[in-house]
């Protein structure tokens, strides 16, 4: 992997996932704000960009049992988002939904924090539910169908959204939405990070929410960073 300040943080990740490890450890967005350079993104979070270049020269070349998303077929690409990132959302939202109203039941009278952290995961909970429908139900069975018309150099007809450009720009604003949501839940919990007092489902919470931004951050990054672009690409040769 070679680097350059003006490379973007996101042309990183999308050659080699594990770049996103090295952006996760400096606190750098590397889904919804990975549009920028790893030179504005280092100065935005008051990193040393040598640091973080020094770390993303260390890792290690996928191996053979690592997926390069990049070189996917888009509805492999499709299907891999809904059976790893979809399927993971929905089975951890009821727990984490759980799990907040407790901590906070039980600890929010010391730790008034916890109160908003429970509403504010309610608030993209509920935002999440809909928005991985709208992309099941709409956006991802277009995209499917226009690689099979690709594949069979067939025409497509155009949908009562136009273009694929609109439901994909209301998916990244929905997906920035939830990427701030994440950032004020992590301030608000110093990164995940649980007081000398927290019991044991104190720190299940804080231990589930990181993993479940992780999460979220990888399936926000394959989305907009390599299906979305590559989308826009094919409608643009099928209509040409």
């Amino acid at each position: 992997m070679e680097f350059t300040p003006e490379r973007t943080v996101a042309d990183c990740v999308t050659e080699n996932i594990k770049a996103s490890h090295v952006f996760k450890k400096y606190g750098i967005d590397f889904c919804c704000g990975g549009g920028i350079s790893i030179q504005k993104a280092c100065e935005k979070n008051g990193v040393d960009y040598s640091l973080v270049v020094e770390d993303l020269k260390s890792i290690g070349s996928l191996n053979d049992k690592e997926t390069d998303y990049n070189k996917l077929p888009l509805d492999e690409l499709i299907d891999h988002i809904v059976e790893k990132h979809h399927t993971y959302v929905e089975a951890n939202i009821p727990l984490l939904l759980q799990y907040t109203n407790k901590v906070a039941r039980v600890h929010g009278g010391n730790n008034p924090e916890l109160i908003e952290v429970h509403q504010l995961f309610q608030k993209v909970a509920g935002e999440l539910a809909s928005h991985l429908k709208k992309e099941e139900l709409i956006l991802f069975p277009f995209i499917k169908k226009m690689v099979k018309a690709a594949k069979e150099r067939t025409g497509i007809n155009i949908p009562q959204f136009n273009t694929v450009e609109n439901p994909i720009k209301m998916m990244e604003v929905e997906h920035e939405d939830a990427g701030d949501i994440f950032k004020e839940i992590s301030r608000l919990t110093d990164g995940y990070t649980p007081p000398a007092h927290a019991c044991n489902t104190y720190r299940a919470l804080f231990d589930k929410l990181d993993e479940f931004e992780q999460d979220l951050h990888q399936h926000i990054h394959l989305e907009n960073n390599i299906l979305h672009p590559k989308a826009l690409q094919l409608e643009k040769k099928l209509r040409t």
